[in-house]
This record gives structure tokens, C-alpha cells and sequence, in this order.
């Protein structure tokens, strides 16, 4: 096996074994094709199932074991990326609250088009983080969390309303803004992962009376664009 990759060597090891090609792609997570690259030469076992299984074991044994190394130094260099990213962030002024609100509500948020219209503001997200973001984002903006509705968007199949508690408490929302939850039809055909005590399903935030807001929310787009496209990005006193 000299002259082959670790990891080639290892799919090797798995065929000669006996394992199948799904098999094989399922235990070192490569596609099927690129395991089938690799053994399309080597001859699959033919011993008993037996003798098959305990060779199977051993050999999937041999591969956690040279990955294990990998994988905790892949984790490593991994907290050392988000240590050092974090150190860039740093206190979030109001200048840095609007932008930041800005661009998410532009990616997710509710948008008018050119041919309709509907200048409001609602923003729709699964992600407690980012929900918790957009709402610091309307405060900078003079908007009490008391002033939106908020609502529960979720496949029916799940509890809506302890889904609507944890919303509200998660993200401390008066529970009497919450309207009643929207309800996904449950199609059992589809093989859904969002299940469990996990799903929380979707918060749909919709700020009243919020023209001007969202005409704020477009003028600072339209200049981030602006910008965007003219000299770059300023240096700032860190990079100099």
C-alpha cells in the first residue's frame, strides 16, 4: 500500500473485508462513487457472515482509532478559529446594532418589491441567536419589545403551545403579545429532522405601524451596497 493515502488505504481495508460499498462509504464518509474509485480492483471477501462481521468490527475499529487523532486536533484548531474570532467582536455599539440588523433583516426578513409594495417590517427565524440579535437591533431603534406581536410558526405534528412558551421565555417576550401559532401541514412522506423536544418551530416578529422603520432599514442597505462597492473597507486602528 505504499504510495496510497491514509484514507484510501483504510476503504481498502474495509473492502477486503467484506464490507459493501455503502457500507464502506458510511464508516469513512465518502461518497459511494469515490469509495468505488478506490476498490473497484480489490475483490470483496466471500467468508462466511460470521468471520465477515468480526473482520467488519476490526476494521471500522482501525478506522476510528487513526481518526480519533484527527478529529481532536480538527476540534482544536476549531475552538482556536472561534477564540480568535470572538476577540474581533468586542463590545456591539449602536452603530454596530443597526448594521448588523440592518443586513440580517435583508437576508431574512419581509421585503417589498418594485411591482408590490408592503412596506412593514417582520422578520421570520428559527435561530435563537439571531431572533435575540434583530430584537437588540429594533430596540437600538427605539422599538420596546412590548410593541411587536410575536408568533409561533410550526408543523402541526408538534406542541404549539409549549413551543410558544419557550419563544417567550427564551427571549423574555410578554406572552400576551404572541398571537395564535400558524400550523405547517404534516406531510408523513417527508422525512423531517426538525422533530423532538428540540423544535421549537420558526418566531415570526412583526413590528406595527413600521413604514418609516422599514424605509430606514433600505436607506442603510442602499448605502452598505453603496459602500460596498466603492473605494473597500477602511482600515480600522487594529489593522493599521
Amino acid at each position: 500500500l505504499i504510495g496510497i493515502a491514509p484514507l484510501e488505504e483504510n476503504v481498502i481495508e474495509l473492502r477486503a473485508s467484506g464490507c459493501s460499498l455503502a457500507e464502506i462509504a458510511a464508516c469513512v464518509g465518502v461518497a459511494k462513487s469515490t469509495a468505488y474509485q478506490w476498490v473497484r480492483d480489490v475483490p470483496a471477501s466471500v467468508e462466511d457472515d460470521a468471520v465477515r462481521q468480526r473482520r467488519k468490527a476490526h476494521a471500522k475499529a482501525m478506522s476510528e482509532a487513526r481518526w480519533t487523532a484527527h478529529r481532536a486536533e480538527r476540534d482544536a484548531a476549531r475552538a482556536r478559529q472561534h477564540a480568535a474570532a470572538a476577540r474581533v467582536v468586542g463590545p456591539l455599539g449602536e452603530r454596530d446594532l443597526l448594521l448588523l440588523g440592518a443586513a440580517i433583516y435583508w437576508c431574512e426578513g419581509a421585503k417589498s418589491k418594485p411591482w408590490r409594495r408592503d412596506d412593514h417590517v417582520q422578520f421570520i427565524n428559527s435561530d435563537p441567536g439571531l431572533l435575540a440579535l434583530f430584537l437588540r437591533f429594533l430596540g437600538a431603534c427605539g422599538v420596546d419589545p412590548s410593541v411587536p406581536s410575536y408568533r409561533v410558526s410550526i408543523h402541526e405534528s408538534a406542541d404549539a403551545e409549549a413551543a410558544t412558551s419557550w419563544w417567550a421565555g427564551r427571549l423574555g417576550l410578554p406572552a400576551d403579545r404572541f398571537r395564535q401559532p400558524t400550523l405547517k401541514r404534516h406531510n408523513p412522506s417527508t422525512v423531517r429532522r426538525n422533530t423532538g423536544t428540540d423544535y421549537h418551530g420558526c418566531l415570526v416578529i412583526t413590528v406595527p405601524r413600521s413604514r418609516e422603520l422599514y424605509w430606514r432599514i433600505e436607506g442603510m442597505i442602499a448605502e452598505l451596497f453603496e459602500r460596498a462597492a466603492g473605494a473597500g473597507v477602511e482600515k480600522t486602528d487594529r489593522d493599521a
